[in-house]
């Protein structure tokens, strides 16, 4: 496939396709439908199977049965959403099952509304079901990276075991860009018999016995040393981030996703007036891209965190800094973006101090 026109929450579900999803697992919200709705129209046409669930509860548990084969499974939602899949994802972590989760995010809390959010930072980043796991979450900026980190998506999901998020706000799902969309490499990777339930003849007539349920306390701290262990080879091997205009900045705006753009076109305009404005943006909200953040210039003076929430992400820049900079945020919530003027009078504002 060539460069072609697509909506972002199309390309994503054609990316999933073209990275070997053969199962899809989900239930309609707004402003992510179109990804079921393509999904039911052309995974038949793969030899894939579609199946809308009764509600987002219903589908993440589909989705751990899926994924205990082995083969790539997906699911997506948005905000709310995620909210209801969160037992289903921590059970996920606990058995070590591959599985991808879109989640196109929406202003919140609550049922909030349908307009664009980045809102469920804290919840994919820290967390949003019960006990120590950690899911790797994408965050794209343009439609090109809606397609290649949803195919990446599937690849780390299969080489850890683990859930992945692809974290796109509201904007991303909804906008159109010329994307090219490729098969993966890996698409027709097999399940692993050495695990994966259905395989037993490979195994020897071994059973595949995957649980999160272990009732005796040794067992169960044994079994989170062994998960913890795995985070800290993701954390090693995963930070991704880019660096835009960064070398001699003295105000670095960090930002991810659409705000990336928006904070994208602040910078430029702001270089062209003379002022020594960059852009820090983490690709993986986690890992958070702490060794990135460790090579800031020490021309840098203040940073400025900019998102489309009240500040979730604030923390983590102030503990990837050690609190070596000033940190100040600039946001908006309820559905609206920070505009490119808003974000360049906050710069202008700092640098004037």
């Amino acid at each position: 496939m060539g460069r072609v026109l697509m909506k972002g929450t199309e390309a994503i579900a054609e990316a999933a396709i073209q990275a070997g999803c053969k199962y899809f697992f989900g239930y309609p919200i707004t402003p992510q439908n179109e990804i079921p709705e393509y999904m039911s129209a052309h995974l038949p046409e793969v030899g894939g199977v579609y199946v809308q669930a009764e509600s987002e509860v219903a589908s993440i548990n589909m989705v751990l049965g899926g994924g205990a084969t082995g083969y790539r499974v997906m699911t997506s939602s948005s905000s709310p959403g995620i909210s209801l899949m969160s037992e289903g994802i921590s059970y996920i972590a606990g058995c070590e099952i591959p599985a991808v989760i879109v989640n196109v995010m929406r202003a919140g809390p609550g049922l909030g509304g349908i307009l664009p959010g980045q809102a469920d930072y804290l919840q994919a980043t820290k967390g949003g079901g019960n006990g120590d796991y950690n899911l790797i979450v994408l965050a794209p900026s343009t439609l090109q990276e809606c397609v290649d980190l949803t195919q990446l998506a599937f690849d780390l999901a299969q080489k850890y075991r683990n859930p992945v998020m692809v974290a796109a706000d509201g904007f991303m799902g909804q906008m159109m860009e010329a994307v090219e969309i490729k098969p993966s490499p890996t698409k027709d990777q097999p399940a692993d018999a050495s695990w994966a339930l259905g395989f037993m003849e490979e195994r020897g007539g071994k059973r595949s016995h995957l649980h999160s349920l272990f009732l005796a306390p040794e067992p169960l701290e044994e079994h989170n040393r062994k998960l913890q262990k795995k985070f800290s080879a993701m954390k090693a091997a995963e930070q991704r981030c880019e660096c835009y205009c960064m070398e001699d900045a003295e105000l670095l705006i960090a930002a991810y996703g659409t705000t990336a753009r928006i904070s994208r076109s602040a910078v430029n305009n702001l270089r062209a007036e003379g002022l020594k404005v960059g852009m820090i943006r983490p690709v993986t909200l986690w890992p958070y891209p702490y060794e990135t953040f460790k090579t800031i210039p020490s021309t840098v003076k203040n940073i400025l965190v900019a998102e489309m929430n009240a500040g979730q992400m604030v923390d983590d820049v102030k503990v990837a800094t050690g609190c070596r900079y000033p940190v100040s945020f600039y946001g908006r919530t309820g559905g609206f973006a920070p505009s490119v003027k808003e974000i360049e009078d906050e710069c202008r504002r700092i640098l004037a101090l």
